[in-house]
């Protein structure tokens, strides 16, 4: 008895049950509740259950973003992105819309109900082109030209002007252009046909941000409209496009955008009448303008002494040109552009020596020189090129005239010629390089010679079987 007893008063007695002990020997109970649970929650009998615990992936998240916070995410998407991110919600749709700046109208009745600037309220650019087209919708009949494209219908004669019977009344685009300028305040970009003076001087007075502007079938009139929008920067202006529409743009046309737009920086002037004093006059009073383009201009014969009057001007383009000058007149009075550094001549018809000869001398300072798909360059013509200096840069495409014989004589005396570039020039052959112009070609930081492409196309054909006659694959049984 003394052992049990102090073996009971021991301090080694038994530990209390705990709270796993209990949960394992009493699960009856607690089987009926875990069961009972998930049946009563899962139960479509009692909806208050459904409303306390709503489902988590039905709740739209982006609820909880503000519209600026959204539009700074949406801004960093991809632009591709963006029109599938718009189909998301109206709330993403109407975001999307403020992350527009540039539109292309394609339907004028969508600007003069307003709905325009609900869907766009921050545009910028704004091409009107189209828009003031009126064509069919549902014609198979595609007219494409570089300027527009447009649908026909099956009824139209050849020697019609298309878009000057297909465009819509001057009073209706200058009440479109009312609308416009009353939407969108901070305009920097217009492109508009047929519009008139009152309707650009609106844009000019509501719009005071306006940078550049692209008006097509404008006259004398409708450019005394613009002399209103004093920060233009860049202008053109589109009066003639053969077998599209007429108009005519001259010397008083170009005064008036010289003396209303003297921070002009580029000019473009297509299918424009003039001479040499609208050209004076816009190298007298655009101090700031650098680059010039021409493009199938219908001017009087000494216009081109009028480029020396553009003292700060750097690029001179020349587009689609029939011809150049016929009668630039004497050296003494030519001048030439000091500050020009690039000479484009692009699709123009070269036909006279004279004409050639005083482009190059008015262009005598330039560095680089790009002559493309014109017709009638022949070694005569391009000897003339000699004077220019200081060019550092070459490239001839598409001169099916020159020789290597005129390429050599050019650039053997061009000091400080660094790039040459000679492509499609299929009277220009290899075997006619002689010692010296492969030692210019070796000292050259880069060279682009592919004058022949059949030439080209034989070498990349080596080894493949194709270019040869056909006895290798139909033999004779």
């Amino acid at each position: 008895m003394s052992a049990l007893s102090e073996k009971a008063d021991s301090p080694l007695k038994k530990k209390p049950p705990s709270w796993s002990d209990i949960w394992l020997r009493n699960t009856k109970p607690l089987k009926h509740v875990v069961f009972t649970m998930p049946l009563q929650s899962l139960s479509p009998k009692d909806p208050k259950s459904q409303s306390i615990i709503p489902t988590f992936a039905n709740i739209d998240r982006t609820l909880l973003l503000s519209d600026e916070l959204l539009l700074q995410i949406l801004s960093k998407l991809p632009h591709l992105q963006r029109n599938p991110n718009s189909l998301v919600c109206k709330r993403w749709l109407n975001l999307q819309g403020r992350l527009i700046r540039s539109l292309k109208i394609l339907d004028w009745d969508f600007l003069e109900s307003g709905r325009l600037f609900t869907r766009f309220p921050n545009l910028t650019h704004v091409d009107l082109l189209n828009g003031c087209l009126l064509s069919p919708r549902d014609s198979g009949i595609l007219l494409t030209h570089r300027l527009v494209s447009m649908q026909m219908g099956s009824g139209f004669c050849s020697n019609r002007k298309f878009l000057e019977e297909d465009l819509l009344p001057v009073e209706a685009v200058d009440k479109g252009l009312q609308a416009l300028a009353n939407g969108c305040p901070n305009l920097r970009r217009l492109v508009v046909i047929n519009a008139s003076e009152l309707g650009l001087l609106t844009v000019a007075e509501e719009c005071l941000t306006v940078q550049e502007l692209e008006l097509h079938k404008c006259n004398d009139n409708v450019l005394r409209g613009i002399a209103a929008c004093e920060n233009l920067q860049i202008v053109k202006l589109v009066a003639n496009v053969d077998g599209l529409y007429s108009s005519s743009v001259t010397d008083i046309g170009l005064t008036i955008v010289a003396q209303g737009c003297k921070r002009l920086v580029r000019l473009e002037l297509s299918g424009c009448e003039g001479s040499f004093d609208g050209i004076k006059a816009i190298g007298q009073c655009c101090l700031m303008l650098e680059e010039l383009t021409i493009c199938d201009h219908k001017m009087d014969d000494g216009w081109l002494a009028g480029l020396s009057y553009c003292e700060n001007l750097k690029t001179l383009k020349l587009l689609s040109c029939k011809r150049i000058d016929r009668s630039p007149g004497r050296d003494e009075y030519l001048g030439f552009c000091p500050a020009l550094e690039r000479l484009h001549l692009q699709k123009c018809q070269l036909r006279s020596n004279k004409s050639v000869r005083a482009l190059f001398r008015v262009c005598e300072a330039v560095r680089e020189i790009v002559i493309q798909d014109c017709w009638g360059l022949n070694n005569d013509m391009f000897r003339f090129a000699s004077v220019c200096r200081r060019v550092k840069l070459l490239s001839l495409e598409g001169c099916s005239l020159l020789t290597t014989e005129g390429l050599e004589a050019v650039i053997l005396s061009w000091q400080d010629l660094e790039n040459l570039i000679v492509v499609s020039c299929k009277n220009i052959n290899e075997s006619d390089i002689s010692p010296a112009l492969a030692t210019l070609f070796s000292i050259l930081k880069e060279l682009r010679w592919r004058p022949d492409a059949k030439s080209l196309l034989a070498s990349s054909l080596v080894g493949t079987g194709m270019g040869k006659k056909g006895g290798r694959f139909f033999k004779r049984t």
